[in-house]
């Protein structure tokens, strides 16, 4: 099977995340793999893959826009000459991307919904979802079905799948010599990888630690990502007098970098389709706090592989993340509980297995 996958960019994030991995492992199993998109931070990963690049104007948010226009000129070439069987879009202006691409080649597509959208009227009047929809959760395929009236026969549900021979354990000393790389202390490292978007919590995330920090003095907290809300996070850190103790770490192409200095990884999200980051932390075997809400209760099992905390519960965090720091053999057990879900759930082999499926729905 020819594939090709459309992404905006190639920047670091969840999408991009998503879009390598599932590149690679469609490729592993014998398919033909194309990646169209704007060059970004970790192009050179998937060209040392042998992911195929084609290069397009797509970098862009308005799904009505020159980009879009540029890009079906880019690549309708290319799906004749690669023999394209199926175009897998992977955000709003892909799906609209890949409608054109379907009405001027004939070819068919899919999307995949990695979250919750805004029910714009211009996503209404043209929804371009594809003949399948891929939802990444449970919890995405209701917001499709309820919100944009997508039929329930149209979405199927495939879980993002993790990599485990990439993300590990590490021995207690690998994590201190981590921690030394990225210039942290040797306590206890709480930390989120995630865009700096409000919808995030990270404010809650801060203001929790402030707390926290009362209780086990040694404690650290790590802030990995680049987003809008950077400057506003760290007033707020100065303001709480924290500056000595949270260290905010620019985007990095992988994850695993900050991922093994962590002892544990908080996401306490507002909204949150499934969440890839956290995901990746439960397979490196990290005992996980997290929203109460969307996909993370997919994640998290209350009281055994983490625990759930409702949304912009500052006190909520505070409690959960204290007492775990103080039970050592709790967050053991709970880290190990938390990867074997993962492995059992949600490897790479089950979402390129469940993403094949939806393929052949559409060139059946």
């Amino acid at each position: 099977m020819n594939v090709l996958l459309l992404a905006n960019h190639l920047n670091v994030g969840g999408i991009t995340s998503y879009v390598y991995s599932l590149a690679c492992g469609l490729k592993k199993e014998g398919h033909n793999v194309y990646v169209a998109a704007g060059p970004g931070d970790t192009l050179s990963r998937f060209k040392e893959s042998g992911i195929v690049f084609i290069p397009a104007p797509l970098n862009t948010k308005a799904e009505i826009s020159f980009n879009v226009a540029a890009g079906l000129v880019r690549l309708l070439p290319q799906i004749k000459e690669k023999n394209i069987n199926i175009v897998h879009a992977n955000t709003r202006v892909t799906q609209v991307l890949a409608c054109l691409l379907e009405r001027f080649s004939g070819t068919p597509y899919v999307s995949t919904c990695h979250g919750f959208f805004k029910t714009r009227l211009l996503r209404r009047l043209l929804p371009c979802w594809g003949r399948k929809v891929i939802a990444i959760s449970r919890q995405v395929k209701e917001h499709l079905v309820n919100d944009f009236q997508v039929k329930d026969e149209d979405v199927r549900i495939v879980h993002n799948g993790i990599d485990l021979e990439r993300f590990t354990c590490q021995a207690p000393a690998a994590r201190q010599q981590k921690k030394r790389e990225l210039g942290l202390g040797s306590g206890p490292a709480v930390g989120i990888v995630a865009r700096l978007s409000d919808v995030k919590g990270h404010i809650y995330l801060i203001e929790a630690m402030k707390k926290v920090l009362q209780d086990i003095p040694e404690a650290q907290l790590v802030i990995a990502g680049e987003g809008k809300m950077k400057a506003g996070l760290l007033s707020l850190t100065r303001r709480l007098g924290m500056e000595q103790k949270v260290f905010f770490i620019p985007t990095l192409c992988d994850t695993r970098d900050v991922l093994y200095a962590l002892d544990m990884f908080v996401l306490p999200s507002l909204k949150e389709g499934l969440g890839l980051s956290l995901m990746e932390a439960m397979a490196c075997g990290i005992c996980a706090v997290g929203s109460d809400i969307g996909g993370i209760k997919t994640l998290i099992k209350h009281g055994e592989s983490g625990m759930l905390v409702a949304p912009k519960d500052i006190n909520g965090l505070h409690v959960a993340i204290s007492g775990l720091l103080k039970d050592p053999a709790k967050m053991e057990k709970m880290a190990g509980k938390g990867r074997q879900f993962i492995m059992e759930n949600f490897s790479l082999e089950q979402m390129v297995s469940g993403t094949e499926e939806v393929y052949k729905e559409c060139l059946a």
